[in-house]
Formats: structure tokens, C-alpha cells, sequence
């Protein structure tokens, strides 16, 4: 690869969770959180018992930025499927980031031209 190419792949993941709580995907982007930098987050709504559970956490994180700190295992309730969307290099970091963390089970990859997707089920070790 050229340095010029190499200036131009993106470092943004979106990370998409479903099948979880609250807590499960706060437990997950705390985690990523500490990697790298928060770009964007779907905010979670008012904790009221009466408001709908959503099905789909979202939050974009900046691969290149960030603390960088090491994780440790995160305890989840459940299973919680995770959909990861960026450039190649992007994504594998998460992946690695989060199997540093949790159990994770690869569903799917999905390659395109300059982007890829994985589907990972995460649980706690």
C-alpha cells in the first residue's frame, strides 16, 4: 500500500448492539471506551418502567484516537449480537479489543470494497 492510501482509510467503527439491556451495552461501549475515542452515541432514553426497552444501542468510535487503555474482562447478563461496520484495519481492532474483554462468537463477515462488517455474538468469560 502507498502512504498516500494508507492517509485515507478510516478509522471510524460503528458498533451496533441489539438483543441487550441497558446495562449489557453500557458494559460493552464502557469497554470501547476506553480504547478509543466516543465519536457518537445513540443517548438511551429516561429510565421509566413504563417506556419501551430499545432494540438497537448504537455508537461510533474513532479507532486512531483515544486513551488506548487495556481492558479487562466485562461481565454482561446475556448474549448481546454486535454488529461492527468500518474499514478493514478499523474493525479488527474492535474485535480484538472486545475478544480482550468478553467471549465472542464470529456470525458473518461481510467484505466490500473498502469497508467490511462483522457480526459477533459477545458473553461474558
Amino acid at each position: 500500500m502507498s502512504d498516500v492510501y494508507d492517509m485515507h482509510i478510516d478509522t471510524d467503527v460503528t458498533v451496533q448492539l441489539s438483543d441487550c439491556g441497558r446495562e449489557d451495552a453500557q458494559a460493552v461501549f464502557d469497554v470501547l471506551d476506553h480504547v478509543y475515542q466516543l465519536e457518537d452515541m445513540t443517548a438511551p432514553g429516561p429510565r421509566a418502567a413504563t417506556a419501551p426497552t430499545p432494540t438497537v444501542w448504537m455508537a461510533t468510535f474513532d479507532t486512531a484516537a483515544g486513551r488506548h487503555e487495556e481492558t479487562r474482562p466485562a461481565h454482561l447478563t446475556g448474549m448481546v449480537g454486535a454488529l461492527l461496520t468500518g474499514g478493514y484495519h478499523a474493525v479488527d481492532e474492535v474485535e480484538k479489543t472486545l475478544a480482550a474483554s468478553f467471549d465472542i462468537q464470529s456470525l458473518q463477515s461481510v467484505s466490500g470494497d473498502q469497508e467490511t462488517e462483522a457480526r459477533l455474538l459477545l458473553a461474558s468469560r
